[in-house]
């Protein structure tokens, strides 16, 4: 635990100061019993059990008081919180190599599947939007909180030909920044793609605004997680997507469906080996800050999702404690005049 304020700590020395109070009051009182005899009487009377009494409304008081001074000190602690990250864009797989039935049923229907449980489990305030490639990449959903229009959503995926990665990623940045300079409609491929450079984006305002690129991952309220299970074959190069999305802070968690060694399909006439291409999809998710999962499995597909799920949801983070120590110190002090009152019919 450190602190934002640690001089204050210097006020804990006011502690033991009132340990060594206590005692001489106790010393005080034993004199006087002495010369009292009655009132020695009385306490041996009492027993052991009035002891314990006497000394625990200070004790806890003292505790109380420890709290309050630390929390003077303004403690920061980590711990695990909701996510910040309010807006979650699926990137998927819609190519022909995801009928391989190396997943079962096939790998598409499995990316369905783990995709509409991974959405259930999400908290209603986190926005969800979805983007289909394959050759081209498509909103095929705007960001939403209705669970219900993102599952048919997902249901409505028809196989196409080509893999086109990058431009997946690329539509979701332009759906989480309608202002970063991306043509959507031009992501037809990699030569009528058109991505402008910040400082070169038409704005309306009179002064155009200059880009500064941001520490990758350090984005917190929206986040990608594209599901593909093939090589790249057309469009934008994946890693220089991935670099727009390190730039602007948004991590892009990466899953592989499928088998490395891949297997051998037909689609539409074509007969094609699809293999995953993991080095690719580990060099994006390390560029932005985020993970590679690999899912050989419907099983591990689900388990996957889960464990996205979990870590999107909740965040680990260090966090101001003040209120939470001064709130504890608080209750502490009140309990020991409680206790007092109930015992001995006075504060302390």
């Amino acid at each position: 635990m450190v602190f934002l304020w640690p001089s204050l700590l210097w006020l804990l020395l006011i502690l033991p100061l009132l340990v060594l109070l206590y005692l001489w009051l106790l010393r005080r009182r034993k004199v006087q019993a002495l010369a009292y005899p009655g009132l020695a009487l009385v306490r041996q009377a009492l027993g052991s059990r009035a002891q314990w009494r006497r000394h625990l409304p200070p004790l806890l008081f003292l505790l109380g008081l420890a709290a309050l001074l630390l929390a003077a000190a303004r403690p920061l602690a980590v711990l695990k919180l909701p996510s910040e990250q309010q807006t979650i864009i699926l990137a998927m797989d819609v190519s022909g190599s995801m009928r391989a039935t190396d997943v079962e049923p096939d790998r598409l229907t499995a990316a369905q599947n783990a995709a509409k449980a991974f959405i259930k489990e999400l908290p209603r305030h986190v926005r969800v939007g979805v983007v289909a490639f394959a050759g081209t990449a498509q909103l095929a959903q705007l960001p939403t909180q209705s669970h219900d229009e993102l599952l048919k959503a997902i249901d409505s995926f028809q196989l196409q030909r080509g893999t086109a990665t990058g431009n997946g990623i690329m539509v979701a940045l332009a759906t989480l920044f309608p202002d970063a300079g991306i043509d959507i409609a031009a992501l037809g491929g990699r030569q009528a793609m058109r991505v402008l450079p910040m400082d070169q984006v038409t704005r309306p305002e009179p002064e155009q605004k200059t880009f500064t690129p941001v520490a990758p991952g350090s984005y917190r309220s929206a986040a990608i997680i594209m599901l593909t299970d093939g090589q790249r074959t057309t469009g934008v190069d994946p890693m220089e997507a991935a670099q727009w999305a390190a730039d602007r802070g948004v991590r892009v968690y990466t899953v592989g469906v499928g088998t490395v060694q891949g297997e051998v399909i037909g689609f539409e006439g074509w007969s094609m080996r699809v293999r995953l291409d993991e080095d690719t999809l580990k060099a994006v998710a390390l560029r932005t800050n985020a993970e590679y999962f690999h899912a050989a499995t419907a099983q591990d597909l689900r388990k996957v999702y889960e464990t996205l799920s979990s870590r999107i949801s909740v965040e680990t983070k260090e966090t101001e404690v003040t209120a939470l120590m001064a709130l504890a110190g608080a209750a502490l002090m009140l309990l020991a005049g409680a206790l007092s009152v109930w015992w001995f019919g006075r504060v302390l």
